[in-house]
């Protein structure tokens, strides 16, 4: 019998400051509104890379990563799609010793890129981001464009864990 793959589900941001809430809005909608088999764990991270680290010791085979991204598109609009992680020895030397100075406040890249050398980095990392309106200046509330993304966000989550052993599509 084959087992269902462990997934860790993270939502990462920062509810002060906006559009920037929208992973840890997500992860909470998320946990609230779905019933995903016992092999998948969805949390709020928040703005700590550091505890995203933390909680890959649990050794995971995917990694989906919900964040805020600013690429180009419309605000609300979302993209799915695999990452790839540097590695850590490919920065020059002197990016290696910043990068290494203060862990409390990695963002989430910096994260994966810790997880990976570690050793703890699922096989397969995920990044599903939706296009923010404003998440630069402090404030509470999304704006209508992210807010409205929510549960389309949902729903492509959704379709992907429940079809994981399928080929539901994510984003090239």
């Amino acid at each position: 019998m084959i087992s269902e793959p462990k997934i860790l589900i993270a939502g990462v941001g920062n509810e002060l400051r906006q559009d920037d809430a929208f992973g840890v809005l997500l992860a909470q909608k998320l946990q609230q509104e779905t019933s995903f088999p016992p092999s998948v764990k969805v949390m709020e991270i928040g703005s700590g890379g550091i505890h995203l680290v933390q909680q890959l010791f649990d050794k995971y085979d995917v990694l989906i990563l919900l964040d805020i991204v600013k690429w180009g598109g419309a605000a609300g609009t979302i993209h799915f799609k695999e990452v790839e992680v540097k590695d850590i020895t490919q920065l020059p030397k002197d990016e290696q010793n910043e990068f290494l100075a203060d862990m409390h406040y990695i963002n989430p890249l910096k994260a994966l890129m810790m997880a990976k050398a570690l050793n703890v980095l699922p096989r397969q990392v995920l990044f599903l981001g939706c296009e923010s309106e404003e998440h630069e200046e402090i404030g509470i509330g999304m704006s209508s464009a992210v807010e409205e993304a929510i549960p389309v966000a949902v729903k492509k989550i959704e379709d992907w864990v429940m079809g994981i052993n399928k080929s539901v599509s994510i984003d090239e």
